[in-house]
């Protein structure tokens, strides 16, 4: 039986990469969030690398980081972005 997380990231990852952008929030957060975990908490990363790691998810990559700072899952300074929110695997 899948989780309701489970059941949106199945609608919206195909192979690891999404589909399209889930236009209602609370879905939209499920996907974030997923995304969001392939930042190390405490780590900085400069912009490129940011780009890089969002472009395997989608090519739209700037509207993927744009949607992550937006919801606090990302900060940002300059070019450099750390993970801020989001779960955190134990």
């Amino acid at each position: 039986m899948l989780s309701p997380e489970e059941r949106v990231l199945r609608t919206f990852l195909v192979d690891g990469r999404l589909t399209t952008m889930a236009m209602k929030r609370d879905k939209r957060l499920v996907v974030l969030r997923y995304i969001a975990r392939v930042f190390e908490p405490g780590v900085r990363y400069a912009e490129k690398d940011v780009n890089v790691a969002l472009r395997a998810f989608h090519d739209d990559y700037a509207a993927l980081r744009r949607y992550l700072v937006d919801e606090d899952l990302l900060s940002r300074e300059g070019n450099v972005y750390w993970r801020s929110g989001g779960p955190v695997e134990i």
